[in-house]
Order: structure tokens, then C-alpha cells, then sequence
């Protein structure tokens, strides 16, 4: 659907007296029952009424199971589905919220305790703040593949990461500050807005950027605002394979979230695929010279780690991990790139047929 084109201010929606939370999940048996109790207790101590949505998406662990029993205990929804990947789960939930806010939550980020307190008394204070970003701690211990992540956080998003403070922004320093769709606070009317307005460069929408694209129209229509004190923690998973999976998706969901868009990031996409081709075409033709190549970066990655604050852990994973990550994330830019050419073509063919 093409992007609403109106510039009407966003009316706030009535206090924050109740929340809707939205939360996809598959295959985590574990997680979400942490995920789940950390946010009951976090609204219980808000004194916050929840009208929780859990969004099975074909899990096929024992999720559901954890899902009855919570259910049971504390009361919310779940609604189970074939796999359709998070865009598709999100909006399920979406339909069946109830309350004018909804919190968008992911199965594997945890609620601080005080969090919901914190961002109703916000609220309360500022009704002209309407959307707001969890601060995202990534716990790193004993999870190199977590710490890799985390490093590169502080080098893409220094700017508020060198000193996490109370900001905002919109859509001109949208691609300076941390940002994702795994817990965010916003009015449902102005989210339902966002996704509406949603339109991938690919035609599969589980390959579809659902948190850069939607934020981008939010930043749009209001500023973001991010804080430490509305704070969440981020458990990320672990082994080699999961992190090569993650690499190649997360890959092609940045060509989709910033290919066509003005700014840095489009910039940093432009220049590492030049040089990601240089780089090929030496190991190619040269493999000496291509594994130079390779080393450089290597080394250059946990050195800016380093430099922009990051702990041993994250400096030890970039140093391990970096020609993983550049082999397949590189892999799943060059699969975007594919993905959103295929698309316009096929776009273009039917438009000269029809």
C-alpha cells in the first residue's frame, strides 16, 4: 500500500490506564515464560491493567504447552497460527488488542522491573510523547554470539550508547539512534497507521524489514523517544549455527530497511557492497591479497569495538566471530539485493501486461 501522504498532527490517545501488549513467539519454551513473568510483574508494580495478545506462530516445541499454563495462570490471550514469520504474527495480535496503547513485545526481551512504572508516570507527565523505545541491554555472559551483536550496537549507535540519556528523534536523525519493534510503546491507532502504510522491496513478507520500514513512518508523524529508564534486556541466542542463520536473515531485512532510503546507513550499505566486491573479486583472482583483505577487517572490528567502549566480551567476539559474520551477512545482502530486483521486475512485467 502506498505511504498516506497526510501531515495531520497525531491526536494522543486517553491516558495510559490500561496497555495491550502484542507478543509473536516461536520455539521458545524457555523464553517466554521469563518474558511473560517479567512483564506481569512489571505491570503489577505499574499498578497497570494488561490485555495481553501471545501470538503462537506454529511453534512446534513444546510452546504451546508453556502457553496453556500461563494462560491459565495469569488470564491473556493466545492465538495460534501456522508459521507466518513475526510481520504476519504481529498483526494478528494487532487485531485482537482492545486498548488505545499497545506495547510491542519480542518472546526474548525482558521487562525491567520498573519499566512500566517509569513510562506511565512519563506519560502522565508528557501526553505529547507518544512513542516510546526500550532501552535494550544485551546480556552477553557466556554468549559470544550475543556479545557480537552487542559490539555492533555501540559502533552503529555511539551516539546514545557512549552516554544513554532521555532523547529523541525523527525522521532526519532517524538512522543515528537505536531503534527495533522488540519494545515499543505507541498508540494502536498510529501503529495500525504504520502498518498500513507498510510496503516491503520484497514480495515474501517474512524477508520484510518490519522494524526499520514501520519506524521510519512513525519518526514521520512523531518523534521517538528513548530513555535507560524504560529499560529491557535482550537474550540472544546461542550457538554457531543460530548465528550464521541470523547473519544471512538479518542481511537481507537491512537491504530491505534501508535500500531507497536517504542517510548514512544507505551510504555504509552502498560502500560495503563495493568493497565486499573488491574484496571477493581479490580472493578470486588473488587469494593472498583477498585474505589480507579479510584480516584487516578482522582486526579493524574489535578495535573499533574498543574504542567505542565495548566490553572484553564483545571486543573477544569481534575479533572471533568477524569473517563469519562478514561471509554471511554479506550472503543475505547479496540475497536482498536479488529479492528486491526479482520483486521490481515482476512489478514492472505486470504493469506492461496489464
Amino acid at each position: 500500500m502506498a505511504t498516506p501522504t497526510t501531515s495531520a498532527p497525531v491526536i494522543p490517545p486517553p491516558p495510559l490506564e490500561a496497555l495491550s501488549v502484542v507478543v509473536p513467539v516461536f520455539n521458545e519454551q524457555t523464553w517466554i515464560r521469563t518474558c511473560i513473568e517479567a512483564l506481569v510483574t512489571s505491570a503489577a508494580r505499574a499498578s497497570l491493567p494488561l490485555d495481553l495478545v501471545v501470538v503462537d506462530d506454529g511453534s512446534t516445541d513444546g510452546t504451546p504447552q508453556v502457553l496453556a499454563e500461563l494462560s491459565a495462570e495469569h488470564g491473556f490471550t493466545v492465538v495460534h497460527q501456522p508459521n507466518a514469520g513475526r510481520l504476519t504474527a504481529r498483526a494478528t495480535g494487532l487485531a485482537r488488542a482492545r486498548e488505545p496503547w499497545v506495547l510491542l513485545l519480542d518472546s526474548r526481551v525482558i521487562t525491567g522491573p520498573d519499566s512500566l512504572s517509569w513510562v506511565r508516570r512519563a506519560v502522565a507527565a508528557d501526553p505529547d510523547r507518544l512513542v516510546w523505545c526500550g532501552h535494550v541491554d544485551v546480556a552477553t555472559d557466556g554468549n559470544l554470539f550475543a556479545a557480537y551483536w552487542a559490539g555492533l550496537v555501540k559502533i552503529g549507535w555511539r551516539r546514545y550508547t557512549a552516554d544513554p540519556r532521555l532523547v529523541s528523534f525523527g525522521a532526519e536523525e532517524f538512522d543515528a539512534y537505536p531503534k527495533g519493534t522488540g519494545c515499543l510503546l505507541l498508540p494502536r491507532e498510529l501503529l495500525a497507521e504504520a502498518g498500513a502504510s507498510f510496503r516491503s522491496l520484497y514480495d515474501d513478507p517474512d524477508l520484510a524489514s518490519d522494524d526499520t520500514r514501520l519506524l521510519r513512518h512513525v519518526a514521520g508523524r512523531t518523534p521517538i523517544w528513548l530513555t535507560p529508564d524504560f529499560r529491557f534486556d535482550y537474550h540472544g541466542k546461542q550457538g554457531a549455527r543460530g548465528f550464521v542463520k541470523q547473519c544471512w536473515f538479518r542481511g537481507t531485512t537491512f537491504v530491505d530497511g534501508y535500500l531507497g532510503q536517504p542517510g548514512p546507513v544507505r551510504r555504509a550499505l552502498l560502500a560495503a557492497l563495493a568493497g565486499g566486491g573488491v574484496l571477493a573479486l581479490l580472493g578470486l583472482r588473488r587469494p593472498a591479497l583477498g585474505a589480507v583483505g579479510l584480516g584487516a577487517v578482522t582486526v579493524a572490528v574489535p578495535a573499533v569495538v574498543a574504542t567505542v567502549g565495548g566490553g572484553r566480551d564483545e571486543v573477544v567476539a569481534g575479533a572471533v566471530l568477524t569473517p563469519v559474520f562478514v561471509a554471511s551477512f554479506g550472503a543475505g545482502v547479496l540475497r536482498g539485493l536479488v529479492l528486491a530486483a526479482r520483486s521490481r521486475l515482476g512489478a514492472a512485467r505486470s504493469r506492461a501486461t496489464g
